[in-house]
């Protein structure tokens, strides 16, 4: 993966992009850390239904088992898009 600042839709062959927007799948991958940041703040809110509960009683489960681990740790995989807009905009560089 390219770690320059211009944009996904920019890098795909024959992609109907703009210069200076960002396409669709810049906004797809800008979405997903939010997501699972909302989804694990669900999950931590409304509780993980019936069989999150018979799971976590069983003995020897891991503290990072469970669903909310999980949705934190995506997020965090999915954190580069917005890392690299961040740096991008804080050099100065144009998303063009």
């Amino acid at each position: 993966m390219s770690l320059s600042c211009e944009p996904i839709g920019a890098r795909i062959e024959g992609g109907p992009h703009q210069p200076g927007r960002l396409g669709a799948a810049d906004w797809l991958s800008l979405a997903a850390a939010p997501t699972f940041i909302v989804m694990a703040l669900l999950t931590a809110v409304l509780g993980g239904g019936p069989l999150y509960m018979l799971c976590s009683a069983a003995e020897h489960t891991s503290p990072l088992g469970g669903m909310i681990p999980m949705y934190l740790l995506m997020s965090a995989f999915h954190s580069l898009p917005w890392l690299k807009l961040i740096s991008c905009q804080r050099n100065g560089t144009r998303r063009a």
